[in-house]
């Protein structure tokens, strides 16, 4: 069975590499009797068994329809298979679905909550940093190019509070680094995701009361579930009102894997648009107009 389904996935890579594509007219609106589902932080095959066959199980048991995944190198390769109807449902996160969906008009139908996702920015107990003002003239690690909650998330926060990074503020972007450089004094601040912080504070016995976080910021918007504009409308419908109704089901399916642990107390809602306008002027702040075109690697 592995066997064939990677000979079915290769053809099928090799026809979007090829630059072939499906005319929309004569598929729009489709009713899929099998659902093909990708994972834009999940690269391979193995991998995506490995992390989310139980939660495709459950899936295929809520829809009463077979679900094939559909492996993605990355974020560009699930765009790429939207364009080209290879694939008709992904999971990503909000800042890569804002350019997704401005490349590919994929539809959003269901995001899944995570708890406490939200940034916040810490500085040094003895900084003399006692709120956001105070941050003008230093500067401040961030993790990744891109990130929802490790570059987009902060930077919002400066920029709610008047700060114009590069201006009145420098952003040294310093990846898996960034929080390592912060304990070491090498930046006078730190933003990032609430969650990162807490992990790295336990995983190095500190306290936070010598690294103060001095600002919080709003729930960031969730991962999202999007489909191919290719499907019928009413059929994505269909699909976000069975998954809302047997929610718990697939919620337990999804943490029972240790890598989904980030969506342990989750739940499944409708996802809107407009719920992501919060990420479009995040990346605005950062200098990015346009939106087709995905920030980092």
């Amino acid at each position: 069975m592995k066997r064939r389904n990677l000979l079915v996935y290769s053809l099928l890579f090799l026809v979007g590499c090829s630059g072939a594509s499906i005319n929309s007219s004569t598929n729009a609106n489709r009713e899929p009797d099998t659902l093909r589902f990708a994972v834009t932080d999940v690269q391979g095959l193995e991998e995506l068994q490995r992390d989310y066959e139980p939660f495709r199980d459950a899936l295929a048991e809520t829809l009463n329809k077979e679900i094939e995944f559909f492996p993605v190198a990355d974020r560009t390769a699930a765009a790429v298979a939207l364009q080209s109807d290879q694939v008709d449902i992904v999971l990503t996160g909000p800042a890569e679905y804002v350019v997704m969906q401005a490349k590919t008009e994929a539809v959003p139908f269901i995001a899944i909550t995570r708890p406490n996702y939200r940034s916040v920015i810490a500085v040094h107990k003895n900084s003399g940093i006692k709120s956001l003002n105070d941050l003008k003239g230093k500067t401040i690690a961030m993790s990744d190019l891109g990130s929802t909650s490790g570059q987009l998330g902060p930077t919002k926060i400066l920029v709610d509070a008047g700060l114009q990074p590069e201006k009145d503020i420098y952003i040294k972007m310093l990846g898996d680094a960034d929080l390592q450089a912060f304990r070491n004094e090498d930046v006078e601040a730190w933003g990032g995701a609430a969650l990162d912080y807490d992990r790295f504070m336990q995983a190095k016995s500190l306290k936070s009361e010598e690294y103060p976080i001095i600002e919080t910021g709003d729930l960031l918007p969730s991962d999202v579930f999007i489909a191919s504009n290719k499907l019928k409308p009413e059929y994505v419908e269909e699909i976000k009102e069975r998954m809302v109704e047997n929610q718990d089901q697939l919620i337990a399916a999804i943490v029972s894997v240790s890598a989904n642990e980030k969506y342990k107390g989750s739940t499944l809602v409708e996802a809107k648009d407009s719920d992501y306008d919060p990420i479009r002027e995040a990346y605005q702040a950062i200098g990015v107009n346009d939106f087709t075109e995905f920030v980092g690697n």
